[in-house]
């Protein structure tokens, strides 16, 4: 029984690693849908195109279609595998000239001089609460005037994870504003509802999403 549980664990904790998500990119069939989040839509059909970092990007989608509606993006993952992916998925797109592709592990993630009119991330899940540390670290890389959009799973009864380890890592809107630096102004800290199908079934859902602007110096 002790090993069993073990092995478990040591399945949990892999969803939060490089090596977890290489694993799961390597089979032939997609593991998203490719298309993009509702929350991004509803916020990028409202703002000027410009240069977009999308942190978390997986297999491309979000990054896709913002290159579609006129942004230089910037995919970035901690997954070789799920950038690769997305890299042969802009290409038969017919939009990689307005994407780049960048290998950082969010937890550690560092501008490095780098600014963005929008920095975007869906469903990016750090252990133990580090979401809030990482929306200051996001934030960095939003150029004056830039938006920065975080959303992320509620932690509400039907995405109540099977482990402590998966319900550390989900986070609610308001939560996250304790991590933005000076000079942002909270444009939306709540829970959006969204319809997902699962099992052939229509679940109500939330969507954690904080929407902050940085202001023009």
């Amino acid at each position: 029984m002790g090993t069993e549980k073990t092995a478990a664990a040591d399945q949990q904790a892999a969803m939060f690693e490089p090596a977890g998500w290489d694993a799961r990119y390597a089979g032939k069939e997609s593991v998203w849908r490719g298309t993009p989040n509702p929350q991004l839509v509803a916020v990028a059909e409202g703002l000027r195109p410009g240069r977009a970092l999308d942190v978390g990007c997986g297999e491309g989608g979000d990054v896709i279609w913002l290159a579609r509606q006129g942004w230089t993006v910037t995919g970035a993952d901690f997954s070789a595998a799920g950038l690769a992916r997305a890299a042969r998925h802009a290409e038969e797109a017919g939009v990689a000239e307005r994407t780049d592709w960048w290998r950082t592990d969010a937890r550690a993630f560092a501008a490095g001089g780098r600014s963005y009119d929008l920095v975007t991330t869906h469903y990016l899940h750090p252990p133990n609460g580090a979401m809030v540390d990482v929306v200051g670290q996001l934030a960095e890389a939003v150029a004056p005037g830039g938006h920065l959009l975080v959303v992320g799973h509620s932690p509400t009864a039907h995405h109540t994870p099977l482990s402590d380890m998966h319900r550390r890592a989900m986070f609610l809107a308001e939560q996250l504003v304790a991590g933005l630096p000076d000079g942002f102004e909270v444009l939306a800290a709540q829970q959006r509802p969204r319809t997902l199908v699962r099992e052939g079934a229509e679940i109500a859902v939330e969507d954690s999403t904080l929407l902050a602007r940085r202001r023009p110096q």
